[in-house]
């Protein structure tokens, strides 16, 4: 069997694992502890991220041909790709994070909704809060507006409820008020 059939399935599971992704980056992973690579590995899975390290000869067989090829430049040294399926930001966002703590982390460049972003852009993405995130105070800047209107309402009623017996005791007091002078 040839080396080139022994390697088919890999470069299969690499253009699998990329095929319909939202993102795809590639990092430097050199000098990371294996605590430090643990750790990231867990945050990655725990996110619904794909993080692997594949040679980079057989990503650059996968690459070919995708929306995903421009990260063939940036194929040099040790390389893991992150890749997210839901999540566009997910993989920047998580190892920019990381690399916070593990200097030894370098984001390299990523392609992100078929757009190529080098490391700055990638840098950039990662500051984008996630899609959750985003719809969570998108529903609380809805929610506020009618929370507080729904608080004017009540109160206004309140006081509506006590002006509403207000006027009712004071037409029976003028009523009364005539007679004792008579």
């Amino acid at each position: 069997m040839a080396k080139v059939e022994l390697k088919q399935p890999i470069v299969q599971e690499i253009s699998d694992c990329v095929k319909g992704a939202q993102s795809v980056v590639i990092v430097d992973y050199r000098g990371l502890t294996v605590a430090e690579d643990t750790q990231l590995r867990k945050e990655m899975r725990e996110a619904g991220v794909t993080y692997k390290v594949y040679k980079n000869t057989l990503m650059n067989f996968a690459f070919k041909g995708t929306e995903f090829e421009p990260l063939t430049e940036m194929l040099e040294g040790p390389n893991a790709i992150a890749v997210s399926m839901t999540d566009a930001t997910a993989p920047a966002r998580i190892l920019a994070k990381f690399a916070k703590t593990a200097p030894a982390l370098e984001l390299k460049a990523g392609v992100v909704e078929g757009t190529y972003y080098d490391t700055e852009g990638i840098k950039q993405i990662s500051a984008i809060p996630s899609r959750e995130e985003l719809l969570s105070k998108f529903l609380g800047s809805i929610q506020s507006p009618v929370a507080n209107f729904a608080r004017v309402i009540s109160q206004i009623a309140e006081k509506g409820g006590a002006a509403d017996a207000a006027v009712e005791a004071a037409p029976a007091e003028a009523a009364e008020a005539p007679a004792e002078e008579a």
